[in-house]
C-alpha cells in the first residue's frame, strides 16, 4: 500500500481554520505539502506555505499538533496519504501563490468541500471546540 507523506500547517482564526484550493480540485486541503530530499518537517512546511500563502513561519513558533491518515483524494483506492500537522506563527499577508487558485476560512459547515484527510482533522478540531459549526 502506498502512502503519501505531507506536512500540513493548521491556522485557526475566530474558530475557523485557514484552507486553500488547488488550480483543477474540486476540494480544500488543508495548506502545506510533500518534503523534498533531506529537509526536516519544518524545512518543509516553511518552503510550501511561503510556496502557496506567500508569508514566512516562525520556526521556533511551530508546535505539532498532531498526525492522521486517510485515503488520498484523487487517488486509487488504497493509496493514503498521512498529513503531520503543525500550528505556529507567520509573519507577512497571505495571499495565494503557485499553484493555489483559492484560499478560504473555513469551519465545520464546509465537510462536504474537503479532502477525506481534513475531514478527519475537522473532527479532531471540531470535538475540542477550536473550529465553529
Amino acid at each position: 500500500m502506498k502512502t503519501i507523506d505531507k506536512l500540513a500547517w493548521i491556522e485557526i482564526q475566530h474558530k475557523m481554520i485557514l484552507s486553500t484550493r488547488s488550480k483543477g480540485k474540486d476540494v480544500y486541503y488543508i495548506p502545506g505539502g510533500k518534503r523534498e530530499p533531506g529537509e526536516s518537517d519544518h524545512t518543509a512546511l516553511i518552503r510550501e506555505i511561503k510556496e502557496e500563502l506567500s508569508v514566512d513561519l516562525i520556526t521556533d513558533s511551530l508546535e505539532y499538533l498532531g498526525t492522521w491518515e486517510a485515503q488520498a483524494h484523487g487517488h486509487a483506492a488504497g493509496v493514503k496519504v498521512r498529513m503531520t500537522c503543525y500550528t505556529g506563527k507567520y509573519t507577512g499577508q497571505l495571499v495565494p501563490a503557485a499553484e493555489i487558485a483559492e484560499m478560504a476560512w473555513l469551519d465545520y459547515g464546509h465537510y462536504h468541500e474537503i479532502s477525506p484527510v481534513d475531514r478527519i482533522i475537522f473532527d479532531w478540531l471540531f470535538e475540542r471546540g477550536k473550529i465553529s459549526g
